[in-house]
């Protein structure tokens, strides 16, 4: 995997998690200015989406107190996140406009077991493969992107790599009668495909822009 930026935060846990490395080629689409505001616009909607998971999990999975607190706090960062990506649009005069979802998450998601309690070890290690790989693009970035930015997706990495290992942590406890390796490598499988392959959308997820 390319060296991320040395910061106060340990990545090694969740860049030895993931199957590979952002492509260098969506790194440089990332850097060019014209795409910076459907990088913002996305990655709003993914901090929007990452909080309305989070509460939906907590109706859907009431009898597990440890994921209700887990998913309560998280909820709230993402929200906190979503309002500083807003906030940072508005100052530059970015407008919000209405943008199609990335194929990862959906991609990730046509994956998931139909019965429980795979469906709720599935559910949680895609929440797990998401969030580490948002902390391993926000680090991925730091190079390329302007100074207040730079400093904004830094302040975020913290929280990210906690949110991967919560997901991690309760994939792994909720339903101790399943073996999640099996399942944790079929979804990575499809991460790395989803994220090494050409892809028509640039998008916060996306996989490599599909001119290059």
């Amino acid at each position: 995997m390319n060296a991320p930026v040395k910061t106060d935060v340990d990545l090694d846990p969740l860049l030895s998690f993931l199957p590979c490395a952002t492509p260098q080629a969506w790194i440089e689409a990332a850097a060019d200015p014209g795409n910076l505001h459907v990088l913002l616009v996305d990655h709003a909607n993914c901090e929007k989406k990452a909080a309305s998971t989070a509460l939906n999990l907590m109706y859907r999975y009431v009898e597990h107190p440890s994921l209700l607190r887990k998913l309560s706090r998280l909820a709230r960062e993402e929200l906190r996140h979503f309002e500083q990506v807003l906030a940072i649009m508005e100052k530059r005069g970015l407008s919000y406009p209405q943008l199609t979802a990335a194929r990862y998450a959906s991609g990730l998601r046509e994956l998931v077991a139909k019965d429980e309690p795979l469906r709720l070890v599935d559910t949680m290690l895609i929440g797990a493969i998401i969030e580490a790989r948002s902390c391993e693009r926000f680090a991925a970035l730091l190079p390329v992107l302007d100074e207040e930015l730079g400093r904004f997706y830094t302040s975020l990495l913290k929280s990210e790599a906690r949110h991967f290992e919560d997901y991690l942590g309760l994939a792994e406890s909720l339903a101790p009668q399943v073996d999640v390796e099996p399942r944790l490598r079929t979804l990575l499988e499809r991460e790395q495909q989803l994220v090494e392959s050409p892809d028509p959308q640039f998008r916060f997820h996306s996989g490599v822009p599909a001119s290059s």
